[in-house]
């Protein structure tokens, strides 16, 4: 039989436009009608924030792989060039989706239920005088024009900031002159109109309006929005390491000055005007996008907010869940002591991640604390009872990885605010992330030291994870304290242990352990029995995992997986790929747990972990997988993913011919597993609160005799009051 090239391009999809379907799927919940209005409005404005953030590093790279005139070809064989040139072809398709979805979908349905966003000759009269006096008292005064001519060239434009292109002439003379200015960010770019109603305006179409009181004795031929979107890669590096911190200050000041990217103008420009600002600009003809409507669609974000009076609009509150043992009332490590806890935010409550911290801080039997943090809020409680537990004489050791993506910045503040509170800050190693999320509390007790761990799928920030989906693990189990003691020893010092007792650690260790489990799986199939492996992730890339999973799949393996974003396997290709049925959950929450789950003919196995299976996960960053084995919480987790892959509402399966479908739902009951754990979550919490609410009842109601009982068939027992 002929050997099988599991490595063949055309069994890869490219990972760039991978992420573009992605970003459609969220592009579909803005125009899905069973969503909440206000909170399609929000999905329309993340397609934004997501594409920017996308255009400012991957494309980037793409661009930066173009100049340097790199002669290589991704696992899918495509080269820079090629791929450059199909994300702006794509990304180009994409735009004219979302501003399609704005000007005949969302703009009309919120006009509907009396919510508008309005133009300048819309206006009442006393609207109009509003803006009028808010262009003369706030604006006015902080606008700069910046002439641009041969004694004063074009200003430097920065990243991700909304500024008018102007053409005009003095009064005096026909000669055509030009000028930028620069619409602030420090005023809310949606202004709510006087009265009783939810009218809106632009900030910029407030500035246009009045623009031509900041050009006095000359006259406006045209005014034109346009934004850039630049390289906003950090490039550190890393051979002299001696003082990183000051690295990453110094590259996050020349970042601001990196290439123009992504040039967005309004549709109705002038081809003179375009041609001026492509040429200032520096910018490649497939990378001006002209828009139709308001550039920068992430304002969205922020309409919704404003919006008054509507919260039938958008989607239900839920009540967290959290277990009484792990809140303030009771002693968090005696919790632990009992077994193992699992959580599942944001249906569980971050709040017990909190709180083992925070009696960390202030337990007089702790001894030290350390804890890897990644993104972290910008106003941390985590960040505060570190501090605490230092000021009250506790070892705190505390990674905090200053290389995060766009997080760099408060990163360092809280590395800096870390080191003032007396902690040991740790910045990082040499050449990779650290993505892992572990946090250690050593306690002296009757019985010697013990180690109580938190490890997690998701990041220590109070405020992402009331909208990512996470699973986190407490436990005081001594052979996963002892490797997470090592992996600490190893981050803070020079300790390479031999090897880890329960949890598997990359660079190297992730794949090598899924590698051996697709292994131990083929060699299951090929032996006749029954095997099954599920997996859940944000992205799916890395070019030799995926060929593993073909080569188990060829072998006869049956392989579910939940890929939310970037997903280069392609399913349906026979002989290789058709035992893989791959989902993908958008809604609600921001799907980021990871699970990898084997059975082994009924022997089931279950771990979570920090990494994707990515190549910059699995060989450039600190992650780490880690075994549930408390057998209730085991079943838990396959009665998490079970849930999920049951979903048929907010799922979306990869076809054979790379497009994402909807579920077939006819016949069944509609099933939305964020739905369904919110709505699961508020039951608990709702019967804890009842329970808790009799028990105090009971407490203080005063006995009664037999014969002053009320009877409960007597139904005059309120004494006819109705209260």
């Amino acid at each position: 039989m002929a050997k099988v090239n599991f490595e063949n391009p055309k069994y890869y999809q490219n990972r760039e436009l991978s992420w573009i379907d992605f970003n459609d799927r969220v592009l579909e919940e803005a125009r899905d009608k069973s969503n909440p209005l206000l909170e399609r409005v929000k999905f329309l404005g993340i397609t934004q924030s997501n594409m920017d953030e996308f255009v400012m590093v991957r494309v980037a790279s793409l661009a930066k792989l173009v100049e340097v005139q790199w002669d290589g070809k991704d696992a899918s064989g495509l080269s820079a060039a090629q791929q450059l040139k199909a994300v702006n072809d794509k990304s180009h398709e994409q735009l004219v989706k979302q501003y399609s979805t704005l000007n005949r979908i969302i703009l009309p349905a919120i006009n509907q239920v009396g919510i508008h966003l309005l133009k300048v000759e819309n206006l009442s009269e006393s609207q109009y005088q509003f803006i009028k006096g808010y262009f003369h008292d706030e604006l006015y005064p902080v606008l700069t024009p910046m002439a641009d001519d041969s004694s004063r060239p074009f200003p430097f434009i920065g990243n991700d900031t909304l500024n008018l292109s102007l053409r005009l002439n003095h009064k005096d003379d026909d000669k055509s002159l030009y000028a930028t200015l620069q619409v602030p960010s420090i005023f809310p770019r949606v202004v709510k109109l006087p009265g009783a109603g939810n009218d809106f305006i632009l900030l910029e179409d407030i500035v246009k309006q009045f623009v031509d009181q900041l050009f006095v004795n000359y006259d406006i031929q045209e005014v034109s929005t346009f934004r850039v979107i630049r390289d906003m890669d950090l490039d550190v590096a890393e051979e002299d390491t001696s003082d990183l911190l000051k690295k990453v200050q110094q590259q996050l000041k020349l970042r601001e000055h990196g290439k123009v990217i992504r040039l967005e103008v309004d549709s109705d420009i002038s081809k003179k005007l375009r041609k001026r600002l492509v040429r200032e600009l520096e910018t490649d003809e497939d990378s001006v996008y002209e828009v139709n409507g308001p550039i920068d669609l992430t304002f969205l974000g922020k309409l919704a907010s404003a919006v008054t009076g509507h919260d039938d609009l958008k989607y239900p509150p839920f009540k967290p869940y959290q277990a009484p043992e792990l809140n303030s009332d009771h002693n968090i490590f005696e919790a632990i002591q009992q077994h193992d806890w699992l959580m599942q935010h944001p249906y569980d409550k971050f709040d017990s991640v909190v709180e083992f911290i925070r009696q960390a801080s202030i337990d007089s039997e702790v001894l030290a604390i350390k804890m890897t943090l990644y993104r972290v809020s910008g106003n941390s409680p985590i960040i505060k009872y570190l501090g605490r537990a230092a000021q009250n004489g506790k070892q705190v050791t505390v990674l905090v990885e200053v290389k995060a993506r766009f997080d760099e910045e408060n990163n360092v503040h809280w590395a800096k605010q870390l080191e003032r509170m007396g902690c040991h800050v740790i910045y990082g190693l040499v050449g990779l992330k650290t993505h892992s999320k572990l946090s250690l509390v050593v306690r002296r007790e009757e019985s010697g030291i013990r180690r109580y761990v938190h490890l997690g799928t998701g990041n220590y920030n109070d405020v992402t994870a009331h909208f990512y989906t996470d699973i986190g693990l407490l436990t005081c189990n001594n052979d996963i304290g002892i490797d997470v003691t090592n992996i600490f020893n190893m981050l803070s010092g020079y300790s390479r242990p031999p090897y880890f007792h329960k949890l598997h650690i990359s660079p190297r260790g992730i794949r090598e352990f899924i590698t051996e489990r697709l292994d131990q799986a083929i060699t299951y199939a090929k032996n006749g029995r029954p095997v099954h492996v599920r997996m859940k992730m944000n992205s799916l890339s890395d070019k030799d995992m995926i060929a593993k999973l073909y080569e188990a799949s060829h072998a006869g393996v049956q392989i579910d997986l939940i890929v939310r974003g970037i997903c280069c396997l392609k399913t349906g290709i026979k002989g290789i790929s058709d035992n893989i049925s791959v989902h993908s959950i958008v809604g609600r929450f921001l799907e980021h747990s990871r699970i990898y789950s084997f059975d082994f003919d009924g022997e089931k196995q279950v771990y979570l972990s920090s990494a994707d299976l990515m190549t910059r996960n699995l060989n450039r960053r600190v992650e780490q997988l880690f075994p549930i084995e408390q057998p209730d919480l085991t079943k838990r987790v396959l009665d998490i993913y079970q849930t999920m892959w049951d979903d048929n509402v907010k799922t979306r399966y990869l076809a054979a011919d790379g497009t994402y479908k909807r579920v077939d739902r006819r016949g069944r009951a509609p099933l939305n597993c964020q739905e369904y754990f919110a709505n699961q979550a508020t039951q608990l919490t709702e019967a804890q609160q009842s329970e808790a609410h009799m028990n105090t009842t009971n407490q203080f109601q005063p006995m009664m005799s037999p014969e002053n009982q009320p009877d409960p068939f007597d139904e005059d027992q309120d004494g006819g009051d109705n209260q």
